[in-house]
């Protein structure tokens, strides 16, 4: 089995090789620091009781991640405590039948997902003895986990300083501190959200921004006036913000940080 484990690092370490040789972007130390200011101050006032939040444990994390992309969290809110109750441990997963998890995902939509999750678990339970890698190069390693994935439970697990970026944090970095021309844009935010995440802080400021463009920073109707940035926001300073529209009373809003889609 050493082969294939010293294969996964080589290739781990060739791709964060890549992503060092990207050029930096600058960012404006005040309005970086008004960011952060805001986002935290915001998040520890709004974030959101959600029970992936409450706990540390690396495998409980990674099936509300996995969950989570591009399914609404109210639906993740009644199949997460199932399938944990299911299958309690990474060791569980592992040893369960494709079919039976499958089943156990039935209605989530998006089965690749299903497959991928136990194939992680497998690779956990067999190849590092059920112990979880804690570095995002490690995490990347295992089947299924893309890089969004790794930094998501590496900072959320185990408090590691690593940037997350999925489609609500890009939103708010793009606005926040401009997202540039559109060939390398993904790129650039990363190196951006890399710049922006606090040392010491990342679990707070990832699911803060997060919660900040599900709820707030919205693609169509973003709050500005509501927005705790907006004073460090380059989209709300150039005015290029829409103008506000009245919402219909017969239709709730749509819970967006569900809709979780990793940028790579």
């Amino acid at each position: 089995m050493q082969p294939r484990k010293d294969s996964e690092k080589s290739s781990a370490a060739r791709t964060a090789a890549v992503r060092r040789t990207r050029p930096v972007p600058r960012l404006d130390p005040a309005r970086l620091a008004a960011f952060r200011r805001g986002l935290l101050g915001w998040y520890r006032r709004h974030g959101r009781d959600l029970p992936w939040r409450r706990t540390r444990d690396p495998y409980a994390i990674l099936v509300s991640e996995v969950m989570l992309q591009q399914t609404q969290v109210r639906r993740v809110l009644d199949y997460y405590p199932r399938f944990l109750t299911r299958y309690p441990t990474v060791e569980a997963l592992a040893a369960a039948a494709e079919a039976s998890v499958r089943e156990a995902w039935e209605g989530l939509g998006y089965y690749r997902r299903a497959s991928n999750l136990r194939a992680a678990a497998r690779a956990i339970a067999v190849h590092h003895g059920g112990r979880f890698p804690e570095t995002p190069a490690e995490l990347e390693a295992l089947p299924g986990i893309g890089r969004y994935t790794a930094a998501a439970l590496a900072s959320f697990a185990f408090g590691a300083d690593a940037a997350i970026l999925d489609t609500n944090a890009a939103r708010v970095l793009a606005r926040v501190f401009g997202a540039g021309r559109s060939r390398g844009r993904t790129a650039r935010l990363w190196a951006v959200a890399r710049l922006a995440t606090p040392a010491g802080k990342a679990y707070a400021f990832n699911q803060g921004i997060m919660d900040l463009g599900a709820l707030i920073c919205t693609a169509r109707r973003p709050a500005c006036s509501d927005c705790p940035v907006r004073k460090a926001c380059r989209f709300f300073g150039d005015g290029a913000r829409p103008a506000p529209r009245p919402r219909p009373a017969t239709r709730p809003r749509r819970d967006r940080a569900a809709e979780r889609r990793p940028l790579r």
